[in-house]
């Protein structure tokens, strides 16, 4: 028996990249090893797909290597592979195709990965802690950072930070007992420190650690130059306190030659290109035996929710960066006491400001 043929016809919905750059200005001066800055630049996405709309963002401090041009040269680039797409579900071959296009680009990258589970946490409805299936009470408390500064100036920042149980502190070889010590008069807080390479020679290095194991300290993040592997293994094996990796690692692939040289790693989203490696590089580390901090650039509440989503897997997080920034562009998660709050929202927990 004859029939008729039906045709159906869909609309064809992919998806949509939308950027814009913009600049980030810190509350006060923050002096590191690196240098002093007053700013830093990012780029905020918008991924549409159904009339849904996921955030991202990238921050590119000036040891990233990415600038307002690259990264946003990389994103237009790019936008034909994504707007290809009509299944924001495919995650991994997504990720995968934007990662290949071309090397480096990680804080690009990490602006997709952030903006793709956004998107699909809302199109399921569900915070991307629960589509990790992790337990949002198990969330890190964050320290919060102090930069180098004259004497009145940490006093300062202490008493901001003061709601928070944890702190952390930059040094560089210059002046650093008297920075300790004088923390060390105002507040018996823990703390962590983070030489960002500022230290040189391993013997020096190890004398001072000794130093610091007695001022409650928890933890040393990259005391050496970021390649030089063999004194940071020397030091590993000598070291009364755990010493974390950071510029020496950036992704998923540098994790195992990092096993014999540090205690932990520091995962950040725009060093690894976003969530979904940052998940991987956690389930390696604990097959490794290696400690996990979360951190941060100087980044707004999409970020550093982004990122806070994968916090109850970590030991320690450093997700402060929205807390020293005067022009935070969205609202996202709280802290009570220090503890990192992760909201039930779908997706990262994000909303954009009004007027930004």
């Amino acid at each position: 028996m004859g029939g008729i043929s039906l045709i159906t016809f869909v609309e064809n919905i992919h998806l949509k990249l939308s950027f814009k750059p913009n600049t980030l200005y810190f509350k006060r001066p923050f002096k590191i090893a690196h240098g002093v800055r007053t700013s830093t630049p990012i780029v905020i996405i918008e991924l549409e797909h159904e009339g849904i709309i996921g955030y991202g963002e990238a921050s590119m401090p000036p040891y990233l290597g990415e600038s307002h041009e690259t990264v946003l040269a990389f994103l237009k680039n790019v936008s034909f592979l994504l707007e290809k797409h009509k299944d924001p579900f495919q995650i991994e071959s997504i990720l995968m195709e934007i990662d290949l296009f071309a090397p480096n680009n990680s804080a690009a990258k990490a602006s997709i990965d952030i903006a793709l589970h956004d998107l699909i946490g809302k199109l399921k409805n569900k915070p991307c802690w629960q589509l990790f299936d992790a337990d949002k009470n198990n969330a890190s408390f964050t320290t919060y950072t102090l930069g180098m500064d004259e004497p009145e100036a940490i006093k300062q920042k202490i008493e901001d930070g003061k709601d928070f149980k944890i702190l952390k502190v930059k040094l560089n070889g210059e002046n650093d007992k008297a920075i300790i010590n004088n923390i060390r008069s105002i507040t018996n807080k823990p703390i962590a420190i983070d030489v960002n390479q500022g230290w040189k020679n391993k013997e020096d290095v190890l004398e001072m650690i000794y130093w610091l194991s007695e001022k409650n300290v928890l933890f040393i993040e990259q005391a050496l130059a970021k390649h030089n592997l063999e004194d940071a293994h020397w030091l590993f094996e000598r070291s009364p306190l755990p010493l974390y990796a950071d510029e020496s690692i950036q992704r998923y692939n540098d994790m195992d030659r990092m096993k014999d040289c540090f205690h932990g790693i520091n995962i950040k989203l725009m060093k690894c290109t976003g969530m979904h490696e940052a998940f991987k590089m956690i389930k390696r580390a604990r097959e490794l035996n290696l400690k996990v901090l979360i951190g941060c650039m100087s980044e707004t509440s999409c970020a550093i929710s982004a990122a806070a989503q994968l916090s109850p897997f970590a030991d320690y997080a450093d997700l402060d960066g929205a807390l020293l920034i005067n022009n935070n562009l969205f609202d996202g998660i709280t802290f009570i006491e220090g503890k990192i709050t992760l909201n039930d929202m779908p997706g990262i927990g994000v909303v954009p400001k009004e007027n930004n």
